[in-house]
């Protein structure tokens, strides 16, 4: 049990933490100052939407978000979300992959060099399938959280920060409902995915209270740090490299590593949503690994809108939108008794 935990675990992290994430770009533009509840309140929600997520998946025993889709929105608009969550994964893997331009860009690497590694080593991924993400992401994913986690408390404690020196002031609670609703439907599409997979629902309490646990902790002290370098943030593309600007050079080059891992890691796990979502429409089934082939030609040449637009536009109106899933998995059990 505790070892297909950790496998899910890692892959909804692996959905979550991205590009947008990791830099710190996602985390400012919906929380910043006053947000401390709002991140408490994301945690808890998170938690709670994972395991709704996961129950419903478990007892449809789904190979793909489709049947979840259908319990959690209904079926007069599973027509509608199915759209958005196929057009939502395309643009958030697209942007991840944008992202993996700006990061090579660190490494002296041209713009299209660096997007041209990430599609090359997506496709490579998929030639084991499924399982061959599920490895990655238990090797990577524990890196990652630890090496972020690292930067975050040298930064802490090199600048003396109080963590909780502004508790009285949280009057951008509310933006953990948006923020939430942004990371709802690469979930759906994920653990979608896995229902046939899933062996009891001691492993999805662990699953969901953990990624909910880790990804409260991690933010808390991430949009912290960040609010000490507000004024200097508009000079970034990515706000992470703010915050290791008087890091040595060895850390700065670590960071940038892992930051390409967390782009590869999201684009792993939205590649996984869109094969598995293409597959039934084809009339012969095709290696899963063809069909993100397809998928990654398709998106070069949408990349060059460049990463903060894409994510400055494009997370906020997806946050919106989803509210009303959110709605649906808070009140689950509401509902659901009503249908019984």
């Amino acid at each position: 049990m505790w070892k297909r935990s950790l496998q899910w675990i890692t892959l909804i992290l692996g959905a979550t933490i991205g590009a947008g994430y990791i830099s710190g770009r996602e985390l400012w533009q919906f929380f910043g100052h006053e947000s401390g509840l709002a991140i408490v309140i994301f945690a808890f929600l998170f938690s709670v939407c994972c395991y709704v997520i996961m129950l419903i998946s478990y007892k449809m025993k789904s190979a793909n978000y489709v049947p979840v889709l259908e319990v959690i929105a209904g079926k007069k608009l599973t027509k509608v979300f199915d759209g958005f969550i196929l057009l939502y994964l395309f643009t958030t893997t697209m942007i991840m992959i944008a992202g993996s331009g700006a990061a090579g860009q660190v490494f002296h690497l041209p713009y299209s060099v660096g997007i041209g590694i990430t599609g090359l080593f997506l496709v490579l991924l998929f030639l084991k399938g499924i399982n061959g993400l599920l490895t990655i992401n238990q090797l990577i994913l524990p890196i990652l959280i630890g090496g972020l986690l690292y930067v975050l408390a040298t930064y802490v404690s090199n600048e003396n920060l109080q963590l909780f020196a502004y508790w009285h002031e949280q009057r951008n609670w509310f933006a953990a409902f948006p923020f939430t609703a942004l990371n709802i439907l690469p979930l759906i599409a994920i653990l979608g995915a896995i229902g046939n997979k899933i062996k009891g629902r001691g492993e999805m309490i662990i699953s969901c209270i953990g990624t909910g646990v880790a990804l409260g902790i991690v933010s808390y002290i991430y949009n912290s740090s960040l609010i000490q370098i507000a004024d200097e943030i508009v000079l970034y593309e990515i706000p992470l490299f703010a915050i290791l600007k008087d890091f040595p050079f060895s850390m700065i080059l670590f960071m940038s590593i892992l930051l390409w891992l967390a782009i590869f890691t999201t684009a792993a796990a939205g590649m996984l949503g869109i094969a598995t979502r293409v597959q039934p429409f084809l009339k012969e089934e095709k290696p899963m690994y063809l069909i993100v082939l397809i998928m990654v030609l398709l998106m070069l040449p949408l990349t060059g809108f460049g990463f903060s637009n894409l994510i400055n536009f494009l997370y906020p109106l997806y946050g919106i939108l989803n509210l009303y899933i959110l709605a649906r998995l808070v009140t689950y059990p509401l509902w659901k008794r009503a249908q019984e």
